[in-house]
């Protein structure tokens, strides 16, 4: 199978392209910036906001399906009223954009578990089915961008909260492991400033996630929604305990140093069962990714 990835240098992408060299696809995709570096893969610089320019490009590698990973994702940087118009454009007419330049191909494009809003616990998993309430710029230019993109007959993946090797330090799993790590070396305090620890999130694996888009690229239906989750929500703090115990570092917990975001929602798990019925399982535990984070993060 051939597969083009727009955002191919970012971290879900670059774990998609891992994962299907290894498996002896094809792959080409689209990148701004610094140049990734990807042994045998076609690259094109372009911008999502470039139409022309990505069917241009899309048209040159002639792929068998099209997988829109690139995107703007920080709930909280999408408050910022000098980004939020980026936000839009970016996610919004991006999407729309890849949806054209696919040209009748497959496209599969990333939203995000956060156009679900707020759901009471005892109403999750959430299944692909429930009304949609975004409550954030971020899940609301998700939302837009999947009402454009099913009716371009793209498949869309709600992801959850995909964790694990090479994801930016904006984040809070790789925030915490970057701390610690920096904690080891002698280079702060041994204390870690951490937010709200009373949230629960639904983590998936990264890799677990590359293997999502792969099969959904080739087996999903189109004009419809996947959820891409494990079904079960961990609260934070048991997942800093989990770092904690895997890092071995012993620090001061300093909470509450990030104050709450408008609309954080609390708890937030999925239900997977129309991925799992193309034959999806997660193979990695929360474990494995904190595993990885910390890897990636020590000295």
């Amino acid at each position: 199978m051939h597969l083009f990835i727009t955002g191919i240098g970012g971290f879900v992408a670059s774990r998609l392209v891992r994962y299907l060299t290894a498996r002896g696809d094809r792959v080409s995709g689209s990148y701004i910036g610094a140049r990734p570096s990807f042994p045998g893969v076609d690259l094109h610089e372009v911008d999502l906001l470039d139409r022309a320019g990505l069917e241009r490009a899309v048209r040159e590698a002639a792929p068998d399906a099209v997988v829109n990973l690139a995107g703007l994702s920080h709930i909280g940087e999408s408050w910022d009223w000098e980004k939020m118009a980026d936000y839009f454009w970016v996610n919004v007419v991006g999407t729309e954009n890849v949806v054209a330049a696919a040209a009748g191909r497959p496209v599969v494009i990333a939203s995000s578990a956060d156009v679900y809003g707020t759901v009471p616990g005892e109403e999750q998993p959430i299944p692909e089915d429930r009304r949609i309430a975004p409550q954030t710029p971020y899940a609301l230019t998700k939302a837009a961008a999947e009402r454009l993109a099913l009716g371009g007959n793209a498949v869309i993946v709600r992801s959850f909260n995909l964790i694990g090797p090479e994801q930016s330090p904006k984040f809070a799993l790789a925030s915490w492991a970057s701390q610690l790590a920096a904690i080891q070396r002698g280079k702060r305090e041994p204390v870690l400033e951490v937010g709200d620890l009373s949230t629960a999130r639904d983590f998936v694996h990264v890799d677990d996630g590359a293997a999502a888009y792969r099969l959904l690229a080739e087996k999903g239906s189109p004009r419809t929604v996947y959820n891409l989750a494990t079904g079960r929500a961990v609260q934070m703090r048991h997942a800093l305990d989990r770092l904690l115990a895997i890092s071995g570092v012993q620090a001061e917990v300093k909470e509450g140093v990030y104050p709450p975001r408008p609309f954080d929602i609390p708890y937030l798990s999925g239900d997977a069962r129309r991925l799992r019925a193309l034959g999806w399982e997660p193979k990695r535990t929360l474990d494995d990714a904190l595993t990885d984070l910390w890897r990636d993060a020590r000295p």
